[in-house]
């Protein structure tokens, strides 16, 4: 049996799917091929040479009661993509095979790859791990929900920060699909305030799943109430046209620019928060670098064009996913976005307001998000209290790699008196 084609099958089994993608390269080396005929037995509970089983092709019913109790029991038919192992609990089980059975036997001396560290990384050092990884790395619960939590340290403006919403349910919704099948956009919209002190569950409901494109929306939960919800398309590459119109400004090399704190508007720091230092099991150092091309120092008082350009990319070195890269893509994204609507507004006697209501975004070329990434950003229009800006990402080659568009309530607020 190719390689090739047992890679494509285990990347179709969804309890592999929410594994690192070079798991499942492992995975897909290590199996051993088995057959079986119609009403042999596959397994039964005490085989000795017993591990995960894979359903490649055919039916096999799985019989299960419990010792003490033979009147207890159940039947289970299971079909292609689904998987079965010894059990551990106190049932007999019995598998037999309905047809003609091919599976896929992973030995129990490889469980391990099962249990990666996070979702990312098989072998995660929180050490050395790059500290928007941390915040990206979700917990699963089973294979279409998954817990997300809010680090120490991660970006937050009194409330869970719009890019991390982003971030970790496109996180859950990549680990529901083939790996080889790569996020291309996602539309997401934003509707309670999300809050910092309790986990988020992420829910994730397979819309649609065709040989090269598969769709997915993903619920963020908190306190049984959905807080915020996207739709996310995902691609298999394939040749096709290539073309760019957009020509990246020309701007000075990020090396030769100074970085700038604080520029992070929106997203409140205390003075003495840390930007250093390494990641720990709640916590994380500040995960971006900025270096903003214009150096002017302006206030959320001054008046200026709706319009900025800066470098970014996230801190340390990630892993060679480039699902993970574009969850870190539109994690970093939603940082002085909307807030640009603002700028030909500002004014001494006033203090400018915005709130995310939806934010789109296109991939359009691989990218590594821990590399320099030039943000262009501008806004045309501002009416009704609806600000609405856009934004583009080119590498430093000049390719450009993502558009993002985001709409939010714009306002201004009156200064209270003393």
């Amino acid at each position: 049996m190719q390689s090739e084609a047992v890679i494509e099958f285990l990347g179709d089994v969804p309890v592999l799917q929410r594994l690192p993608s070079s798991s499942i390269t492992k995975i897909a080396q290590l199996v051993v091929v088995k057959h079986y005929n119609s009403g042999e037995c596959v397994l039964q509970e005490g085989d000795p040479d017993g591990g995960i089983y894979f359903i490649w092709e055919g039916e096999a019913e799985v019989s299960s009661s419990f010792h003490e109790d033979n009147h207890d029991s159940q039947v289970f038919r299971w079909g292609k993509f689904d998987h079965f192992t010894p059990s551990e609990s106190d049932r007999q089980i019995v598998i037999i095979a309905l047809t003609k059975l091919t599976c896929l036997m992973l030995p129990h001396k490889y469980n391990s790859l099962m249990h990666p560290y996070s979702l990312w990384s098989a072998d995660m050092n929180l050490n050395t791990c790059a500290p928007a990884e941390h915040i990206l790395s979700l917990d699963p619960l089973d294979v279409n929900t998954f817990r997300g939590i809010t680090l120490k340290g991660a970006p937050k403006s009194g409330k869970v920060y719009g890019g991390q919403f982003m971030g970790q349910a496109l996180a859950a919704a990549s680990k529901t699909v083939h790996f080889h099948k790569i996020l291309h956009s996602f539309h997401a919209h934003f509707l309670l305030a999300g809050d910092l002190n309790i986990p988020i569950i992420y829910q994730v409901d397979r819309l649609s799943d065709v040989p090269n494109v598969a769709t997915r929306r993903v619920n963020a939960v908190q306190k049984e109430r959905v807080v915020f919800f996207l739709t996310a398309s995902f691609h298999k590459e394939e040749e096709g046209f290539d073309h760019q119109e957009p020509t990246m400004p020309s701007v000075p090399d990020p090396e030769s620019l100074l970085p700038v704190h604080g520029l992070e508007e929106g997203v409140k720091l205390p003075r003495n928060h840390p930007r250093t230092g390494v990641s720990t099991s709640t916590s994380v150092p500040w995960p971006t670098e900025f270096r903003p091309v214009d150096h002017k120092k302006h206030t959320i008082h001054t008046t200026r064009h709706p319009s900025i350009s800066y470098w970014m990319r996230a801190k340390g070195r990630l892993p060679v996913d480039q699902a993970l890269h574009r969850c870190v893509g539109a994690y970093i994204s939603d940082m002085l976005f909307i807030q640009i609507s603002l700028n030909p507004h500002r004014r001494e006697d006033i203090i400018p307001s915005s709130i995310s209501l939806d934010h789109s975004m296109w991939f359009h070329r691989d990218f590594r998000a821990d590399d320099w990434l030039l943000y262009v950003i501008d806004s045309p229009t501002a009416y009704n209290a609806r600000g609405f800006s856009r934004g583009q990402m080119f590498n430093r080659k000049g390719e450009l790699v993502l558009s993002a568009m985001q709409v939010g309530v714009v306002r201004k607020l009156k200064p209270s008196k003393l």
